[in-house]
Protein backbone atom coordinates (compact mmCIF):
# COMPACT_ATOMS: atom_id res chain seq x y z
CA UNK A 1 0.00 0.00 0.00
CA UNK A 2 1.06 3.54 -0.54
CA UNK A 3 -1.08 6.05 1.43
CA UNK A 4 0.53 8.32 3.74
CA UNK A 5 -1.15 6.37 6.79
CA UNK A 6 -1.66 2.49 6.55
CA UNK A 7 -3.79 0.05 8.81
CA UNK A 8 -3.68 -3.30 9.89
CA UNK A 9 -5.88 -5.33 12.61
CA UNK A 10 -5.10 -8.30 14.13
CA UNK A 11 -6.50 -9.60 17.48
CA UNK A 12 -7.88 -7.02 18.30
CA UNK A 13 -5.18 -4.08 17.80
CA UNK A 14 -5.77 -1.46 14.65
CA UNK A 15 -1.81 -0.73 13.85
CA UNK A 16 -1.44 2.59 12.34
CA UNK A 17 1.65 3.50 10.54
CA UNK A 18 2.49 7.24 9.24
CA UNK A 19 3.55 6.00 6.14
CA UNK A 20 5.90 8.60 4.20
CA UNK A 21 9.38 7.33 5.90
CA UNK A 22 11.61 9.03 3.13
CA UNK A 23 10.42 12.12 4.93
CA UNK A 24 10.42 10.76 8.80
CA UNK A 25 7.06 10.95 8.35
CA UNK A 26 6.35 14.52 8.24
CA UNK A 27 3.40 15.95 8.52
CA UNK A 28 0.91 16.92 6.00
CA UNK A 29 -2.76 17.65 5.71
CA UNK A 30 -3.38 14.63 3.66
CA UNK A 31 -1.71 12.35 6.08
CA UNK A 32 -3.90 14.01 9.07
CA UNK A 33 -7.29 13.78 7.44
CA UNK A 34 -6.34 9.96 6.56
CA UNK A 35 -5.48 9.10 10.28
CA UNK A 36 -8.59 11.10 11.65
CA UNK A 37 -10.47 9.24 9.22
CA UNK A 38 -8.68 5.99 10.10
CA UNK A 39 -9.21 6.81 13.64
CA UNK A 40 -13.12 7.31 13.38
CA UNK A 41 -13.15 4.65 11.47
CA UNK A 42 -11.76 2.42 14.21
CA UNK A 43 -13.89 3.98 17.03
CA UNK A 44 -16.68 2.66 15.33
CA UNK A 45 -15.53 -0.85 14.41
CA UNK A 46 -16.49 -3.32 16.61
CA UNK A 47 -13.17 -6.08 15.95
CA UNK A 48 -11.44 -2.91 17.30
CA UNK A 49 -10.41 -2.16 20.95
CA UNK A 50 -7.04 -0.87 20.96
CA UNK A 51 -4.93 1.11 18.91
CA UNK A 52 -1.49 1.33 18.42
CA UNK A 53 -0.32 4.34 16.23
CA UNK A 54 3.68 4.49 14.55
CA UNK A 55 5.89 5.56 12.04
CA UNK A 56 7.41 3.89 9.32
CA UNK A 57 11.15 3.89 9.11
CA UNK A 58 13.27 5.41 11.29
CA UNK A 59 11.19 7.84 12.34
CA UNK A 60 7.75 8.70 14.15
CA UNK A 61 7.05 12.26 12.85
CA UNK A 62 9.48 14.47 12.61
CA UNK A 63 6.85 17.31 12.64
CA UNK A 64 5.05 19.56 10.10
CA UNK A 65 6.45 19.16 6.40
CA UNK A 66 8.91 22.13 6.18
CA UNK A 67 7.41 22.43 2.53
CA UNK A 68 4.17 22.93 3.97
CA UNK A 69 5.04 25.69 6.75
CA UNK A 70 7.13 27.36 3.71
CA UNK A 71 4.41 28.15 2.02
CA UNK A 72 2.35 29.01 5.09
CA UNK A 73 4.48 31.64 5.87
CA UNK A 74 4.39 32.73 2.31
CA UNK A 75 0.76 32.81 2.53
CA UNK A 76 0.67 34.85 5.42
CA UNK A 77 3.17 37.26 3.86
CA UNK A 78 0.66 37.95 0.71
CA UNK A 79 -2.08 38.61 3.38
CA UNK A 80 -3.86 35.24 3.44
CA UNK A 81 -4.67 34.12 7.21
CA UNK A 82 -2.30 31.75 8.52
CA UNK A 83 -5.29 29.81 9.99
CA UNK A 84 -7.42 29.90 6.73
CA UNK A 85 -7.25 26.19 6.64
CA UNK A 86 -6.81 25.25 10.10
CA UNK A 87 -10.49 26.52 10.70
CA UNK A 88 -11.66 23.64 8.55
CA UNK A 89 -9.87 21.05 10.38
CA UNK A 90 -11.08 18.72 13.03
CA UNK A 91 -9.24 19.43 16.49
CA UNK A 92 -5.53 18.10 17.13
CA UNK A 93 -6.89 16.50 20.46
CA UNK A 94 -9.52 14.36 18.59
CA UNK A 95 -7.55 11.37 19.29
CA UNK A 96 -8.76 11.83 23.58
CA UNK A 97 -12.41 11.97 22.16
CA UNK A 98 -12.15 8.08 20.44
CA UNK A 99 -13.46 5.91 22.97
CA UNK A 100 -10.60 3.52 22.67
CA UNK A 101 -7.07 3.22 24.37
CA UNK A 102 -4.69 4.82 21.95
CA UNK A 103 -0.91 3.74 22.28
CA UNK A 104 1.50 5.54 20.01
CA UNK A 105 4.92 3.48 19.59
CA UNK A 106 7.58 6.24 19.31
CA UNK A 107 10.05 4.40 17.06
CA UNK A 108 12.68 7.74 16.41
CA UNK A 109 12.39 11.42 15.89
CA UNK A 110 8.89 13.02 16.86
CA UNK A 111 9.03 16.37 17.06
CA UNK A 112 6.74 19.69 16.69
CA UNK A 113 2.82 18.58 15.55
CA UNK A 114 4.34 14.73 15.82
CA UNK A 115 5.64 14.48 19.35
CA UNK A 116 1.52 16.70 20.23
CA UNK A 117 -0.17 13.90 18.48
CA UNK A 118 2.07 11.93 20.74
CA UNK A 119 0.87 13.60 23.89
CA UNK A 120 -2.79 13.14 22.22
CA UNK A 121 -1.96 9.25 22.39
CA UNK A 122 -3.14 7.95 25.60
CA UNK A 123 -0.03 5.83 26.66
CA UNK A 124 3.81 6.14 25.32
CA UNK A 125 5.87 3.31 24.42
CA UNK A 126 9.06 4.50 22.94
CA UNK A 127 12.42 3.42 21.59
CA UNK A 128 15.88 3.30 23.35
CA UNK A 129 17.32 6.80 21.91
CA UNK A 130 13.99 8.12 20.36
CA UNK A 131 14.48 12.06 20.36
CA UNK A 132 11.70 14.24 21.21
CA UNK A 133 11.30 17.44 20.93
CA UNK A 134 8.73 20.56 20.99
CA UNK A 135 10.59 22.28 18.57
CA UNK A 136 8.34 25.23 18.49
CA UNK A 137 10.55 28.18 20.02
CA UNK A 138 12.88 27.51 17.69
CA UNK A 139 10.95 27.85 14.27
CA UNK A 140 9.46 31.28 15.64
CA UNK A 141 5.67 29.67 16.44
CA UNK A 142 3.83 29.46 19.57
CA UNK A 143 2.80 26.09 21.94
CA UNK A 144 0.69 25.01 19.17
CA UNK A 145 -2.64 22.38 18.89
CA UNK A 146 -2.96 21.93 22.48
CA UNK A 147 0.47 20.93 23.74
CA UNK A 148 0.13 23.77 26.17
CA UNK A 149 -2.88 22.26 28.03
CA UNK A 150 -1.63 18.57 27.83
CA UNK A 151 2.06 18.77 28.30
CA UNK A 152 1.51 20.66 32.49
CA UNK A 153 -0.69 17.74 32.59
CA UNK A 154 1.88 15.09 32.33
CA UNK A 155 5.30 16.46 33.22
CA UNK A 156 4.38 19.55 35.45
CA UNK A 157 3.99 23.23 34.41
CA UNK A 158 7.84 24.14 35.21
CA UNK A 159 8.92 20.77 33.18
CA UNK A 160 6.22 21.73 30.41
CA UNK A 161 7.97 25.03 29.86
CA UNK A 162 11.33 24.03 29.79
CA UNK A 163 10.57 21.91 26.87
CA UNK A 164 8.21 24.05 25.14
CA UNK A 165 11.08 27.43 25.66
CA UNK A 166 14.00 25.55 24.80
CA UNK A 167 12.67 23.37 21.92
CA UNK A 168 15.70 21.00 23.15
CA UNK A 169 15.86 18.05 21.97
CA UNK A 170 14.89 14.99 24.98
CA UNK A 171 16.45 11.12 24.28
CA UNK A 172 13.43 8.35 25.42
CA UNK A 173 15.26 8.11 28.61
CA UNK A 174 14.90 10.96 30.07
CA UNK A 175 11.23 11.38 28.26
CA UNK A 176 10.63 8.09 30.70
CA UNK A 177 12.05 9.94 33.88
CA UNK A 178 9.96 13.15 32.90
CA UNK A 179 6.65 11.01 32.65
CA UNK A 180 6.65 11.82 29.26
CA UNK A 181 6.59 8.32 28.28
CA UNK A 182 5.17 4.98 29.53
CA UNK A 183 8.16 2.61 28.79
CA UNK A 184 11.42 2.51 27.03
CA UNK A 185 12.37 -0.56 24.94
CA UNK A 186 14.77 -1.92 23.02
CA UNK A 187 14.41 -0.68 19.43
CA UNK A 188 13.82 -4.10 17.68
CA UNK A 189 11.30 -4.33 20.53
CA UNK A 190 9.74 -1.40 20.73
CA UNK A 191 6.48 -2.60 18.31
CA UNK A 192 6.35 -6.18 19.58
CA UNK A 193 6.09 -4.55 23.36
CA UNK A 194 3.42 -1.89 22.07
CA UNK A 195 1.27 -4.97 20.13
CA UNK A 196 1.27 -7.38 23.21
CA UNK A 197 0.39 -4.82 25.74
CA UNK A 198 -2.29 -3.47 23.44
CA UNK A 199 -3.12 -7.61 22.48
CA UNK A 200 -3.33 -7.88 26.58
CA UNK A 201 -6.31 -4.82 26.84
CA UNK A 202 -8.22 -6.00 23.82
CA UNK A 203 -8.08 -9.50 25.46
CA UNK A 204 -8.65 -8.81 28.80
CA UNK A 205 -10.43 -5.55 29.69
CA UNK A 206 -13.59 -5.04 28.82
CA UNK A 207 -13.92 -2.13 26.07
CA UNK A 208 -16.83 -0.49 28.08
CA UNK A 209 -14.42 -0.28 31.19
CA UNK A 210 -11.88 0.67 29.36
CA UNK A 211 -14.04 3.69 27.09
CA UNK A 212 -15.51 5.04 30.05
CA UNK A 213 -12.59 5.16 32.63
CA UNK A 214 -10.82 7.37 29.22
CA UNK A 215 -13.55 9.30 29.13
CA UNK A 216 -13.51 10.05 33.48
CA UNK A 217 -9.83 10.99 32.84
CA UNK A 218 -9.83 13.70 30.69
CA UNK A 219 -12.92 14.93 31.82
CA UNK A 220 -11.77 15.05 35.44
CA UNK A 221 -9.03 17.44 34.70
CA UNK A 222 -11.20 20.44 34.62
CA UNK A 223 -13.35 18.67 37.50
CA UNK A 224 -13.53 19.14 41.37
CA UNK A 225 -12.75 16.15 43.20
CA UNK A 226 -16.31 15.89 44.68
CA UNK A 227 -17.89 16.24 41.36
CA UNK A 228 -15.04 13.51 40.03
CA UNK A 229 -16.35 11.13 42.69
CA UNK A 230 -19.88 11.69 42.40
CA UNK A 231 -19.82 10.55 38.48
CA UNK A 232 -17.74 7.43 39.51
CA UNK A 233 -20.14 6.77 42.10
CA UNK A 234 -23.27 7.28 39.69
CA UNK A 235 -20.86 5.01 36.91
CA UNK A 236 -20.12 2.45 39.54
CA UNK A 237 -23.83 1.74 40.15
CA UNK A 238 -24.60 1.28 36.27
CA UNK A 239 -21.68 -0.73 35.88
CA UNK A 240 -22.94 -3.03 38.59
CA UNK A 241 -26.22 -4.04 36.22
CA UNK A 242 -24.44 -4.48 33.77
CA UNK A 243 -23.21 -7.58 31.81
CA UNK A 244 -19.33 -6.90 32.08
CA UNK A 245 -19.21 -7.16 35.54
CA UNK A 246 -21.06 -10.08 35.69
CA UNK A 247 -18.50 -11.65 32.88
CA UNK A 248 -15.97 -10.21 34.76
CA UNK A 249 -16.64 -11.85 38.15
CA UNK A 250 -17.68 -15.17 36.46
CA UNK A 251 -14.50 -15.49 34.31
CA UNK A 252 -12.12 -14.51 37.87
CA UNK A 253 -14.27 -17.40 40.08
CA UNK A 254 -14.07 -19.86 36.69
CA UNK A 255 -10.34 -18.98 36.26
CA UNK A 256 -10.91 -18.60 32.68
CA UNK A 257 -10.60 -15.64 30.24
CA UNK A 258 -13.02 -12.93 30.04
CA UNK A 259 -15.36 -12.90 27.03
CA UNK A 260 -16.39 -8.92 26.90
CA UNK A 261 -18.72 -7.71 24.54
CA UNK A 262 -16.97 -5.38 21.62
CA UNK A 263 -17.94 -1.35 22.40
CA UNK A 264 -20.57 -1.16 20.22
CA UNK A 265 -23.26 -3.71 21.89
CA UNK A 266 -21.96 -1.82 25.72
CA UNK A 267 -24.74 -1.28 28.41
CA UNK A 268 -25.80 2.60 28.52
CA UNK A 269 -24.84 2.12 32.09
CA UNK A 270 -21.42 2.73 30.76
CA UNK A 271 -21.88 6.02 28.31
Amino acid sequence: MSEVVQKQVKDGVALLTLNRPDRLNAWTDEMENLYFDMLEECGDAPEVRVIVLTGAGRGFCAGADMRALQELGDGAADGIPADAAARERRPQSLPLSIPKPILAAINGPCAGIGLVQALMCDLRFAAEGAKLTTAFARRGLVAEHGISWMLPRLVGPARALDLLLSGRVVLAEEALSLGLVNRVLAPDRLLEGAFEYAAELAASCSPASMATMKRQVYRDLERGLLEATAEADRLMLGSFAGPDFVEGVASFVERRDPHFAALDAAPAAHR
